[in-house]
């Protein structure tokens, strides 16, 4: 056979040639691939050992750099307020040589809580809860009082002043992990507004809001139907809730179930967003997935002690980080120089200091006027207390007689008004002209119908102070022929008396505010679905001033009509007005960089300021 070198062998030569070619471009693009890989996996690497060091400095207390928190300064548009930086006291308390993160933050309630869903919460302490964990467009400036931006980069109000444009911020998430837009806005108002959720309170507040409406992903449009002085806060201070949770629940649900709460802040509940229930240790954790500057403390834990005496061992057994101290007992402690080695005491006057009150109902049960729908019964009722000697005795000189229901520090109350004297024959005289004087001799009075005056106050249980107020109450009315029991209640109870207006009068606080709309308690709108005018107290003209005051804008027109408003209820007195408080309390000395500000302390709970305290390293305790 001939071996000759055919056309064929040439094509079969060509094709080995090119299978080896492929062969071994394929081997280097493999060589590649996996050279890529290796630098893929370098890479991890490092960022893993980044990460797993930046977790070590988190928990051995060591400051974070500013390049992991979320920016909170914004380009602001032409026209539009700019929201400021809500965290500057964080970053200047960041700077301190012995900032640290990490330990606890432990304190108490003076009540059992029952509830800590937002909107539907019955008091100050589920709101504490609420605000750190849920959050606002706006809040306050601690030392300037206007308002700064949380969820809300900036804002712009209309040349008519009833369309407020929020511009809100990007890159924020719920503690789940899901992102905050503008459909969670509308939906938080949306939700507030449905009469099916039991939230008549925070209602009240919106009801001259037209409408609540998304123009973009990140905007959020409010039309009023009339002008309003609190525009801008109106739903710039309304908590934000996530609309992919909260519409898993309905309105029933919503209302029956105590612990539905989930949000953007810097802490989130331990056990889940809706398992938390009365009676529960109220515990929560660091958000991770906070997209401002991270809270200080690794937990805040909350207990409920009823009862004041306890309280104040927990804090001397250092089980407390902060004791909110009654008067007697701040005035007591304050001499403790054992306590005083590691304990500071606080005394401070903030707008939200608020006063303490009896407030008469002046309905019976079914509808009847009660005795209280006499204001010269309820005049008489203020000038049988020595609220003077009250103050010197029962606050240890620690506030100032009540003389209305805003703070001193708002402009609101007017200057030339006084409190009600002493006066125990003007009070009888008054009672007289009432229909009310002994007529059997057995120094009680009684109506003209006969009717003894007899009268049971409710207040909460728990407490001494609460004990020494109801006595004093009572000595007091007794030396006009007046016979009062009182009735202590538990919390829950006593809120239950509330709702259902049963009860003849109940002592209480209220806490004022930068500026107090008094809307809420003592407009006869309020009256009705279990709004907080729960002692049916009805004054046409203070309606109308009230209406009056929150449609002007212009802040030098309105404050006289807030004067008007204090006017009327001073004369009217339908809350004796018993002390305007003063913030009394200790606190252990290891948390740092407590100060002081317009708001009262630098860190607020009710104004949800962010958290300049902290533990140093060297002072931490709880792990």
């Amino acid at each position: 056979m001939n071996n000759r070198f055919t056309f064929k062998d040439f094509i079969l030569l060509v094709l080995l040639v090119g299978v080896v070619i492929v062969v071994l471009l394929a081997m280097k693009q493999y060589d590649r691939q996996y050279q890529t890989l290796q630098s893929i996996e370098s890479s991890i690497k490092e960022q893993t050992t980044e990460i797993t060091q930046l977790r070590r400095a988190i928990q051995s207390g060591v400051r974070v750099a500013d390049s992991y928190s979320a920016p909170t300064t914004q380009t602001t548009p032409e026209g539009w307020t700019p929201g400021g930086d809500v965290f500057k006291y964080v970053k200047a308390a960041q700077q301190k040589p012995n900032y640290a993160m990490g330990d606890w933050y432990v304190d108490a309630f003076p009540v059992k809580v029952p509830i800590l869903t937002p909107f539907i919460v019955q008091d100050l302490y589920g709101m504490y809860v609420n605000g750190r964990i849920c959050e606002w467009l706006l809040t306050y400036d601690a030392d300037t009082l206007d308002y700064v931006g949380v969820l809300a980069e900036s804002w712009k109000v209309s040349d008519d002043g009833l369309t407020v444009t929020y511009k809100l911020r990007k890159g924020v998430t719920f503690s789940d992990g899901q992102p905050f837009t503008a459909d969670d806005v509308v939906f938080s108002y949306n939700w507030v507004m449905n009469p099916k959720v039991a939230a008549p309170r925070i209602r009240s507040t919106l009801e001259k809001v037209k409408s609540v409406r998304k123009t973009g992903d990140y905007e959020v449009v409010v039309e009023f139907k009339e002008l309003f002085f609190d525009a801008v806060g109106t739903v710039g201070s309304l908590e934000i809730i996530p609309k992919h949770f909260v519409s898993r629940f309905t309105e029933e649900q919503y209302n029956t179930t105590p612990g539905i709460i989930m949000g953007t802040g810097p802490y989130r509940m331990k056990k889940g967003p809706s398992e938390w229930k009365p009676g529960d240790l109220i515990e929560l954790v660091r958000n991770e997935r906070y997209w401002g500057e991270p809270g200080p403390w690794e937990k805040i834990v909350w207990y409920e002690v009823p009862n004041e005496t306890a309280t104040e061992t927990m804090f001397k057994n250092k089980e407390l980080d902060i004791f909110a101290a009654t008067a007697e007992q701040f005035h007591v402690l304050s001499k403790d120089q054992v306590l005083l080695k590691w304990a500071r005491p606080l005394e401070y006057v903030s707008p939200n200091s608020g006063y303490n009150y009896v407030a008469w109902n002046q309905k019976k049960p079914g509808g009847a006027p009660s005795r209280f729908a006499d204001k010269r019964v309820r005049q008489a009722m203020t000038m049988l207390v020595d609220r003077q000697r009250f103050v010197d005795e029962i606050w240890y000189g620690h506030g100032e007689v009540g003389v209305g229901p805003f703070s001193p520090l708002s402009g609101q109350l007017d200057p030339n008004i006084t409190p009600w004297p002493f006066d125990v024959q003007k009070a009888k005289a008054l009672l007289k002209e009432a229909g009310y004087e002994d007529r059997n001799g057995d120094g009680v009075i009684e109506s003209a119908a006969g009717e003894p005056f007899k009268f049971t106050l409710v207040y909460s249980s728990g407490g001494p102070i609460h004990e020494r107020i109801a006595l004093f109450l009572k000595d007091s009315y007794a030396k006009a022929g007046i016979v009062m029991s009182p009735e202590p209640s538990d919390w829950p109870i006593l809120m239950k008396k509330l709702n259902e207006r049963t009860f003849e009068a109940i002592t209480l606080a209220w806490g004022t505010s930068v500026e107090s709309d008094i809307y809420q308690m003592f407009h006869s709108d309020q009256t009705k679905d279990q709004g907080d005018n729960f002692i049916n107290y009805i004054n046409p003209e203070l309606d109308k001033v009230i209406d009056k005051a929150r449609t002007t804008i212009d802040r030098q027109k309105r404050m006289p009509l807030w004067h008007r408003t204090h006017q009327i209820i001073h004369e009217d007195q339908p809350y004796m007005f018993l002390v305007q408080r003063r913030s009394l309390g200790f606190m252990d000395q290891r948390i740092q960089n407590v100060g002081t500000s317009r708001l009262g302390l630098n860190y607020n709970n009710r104004y949800v300021l962010p958290i300049p305290w902290y533990v140093p390293k060297a002072m931490q305790k709880w792990k």
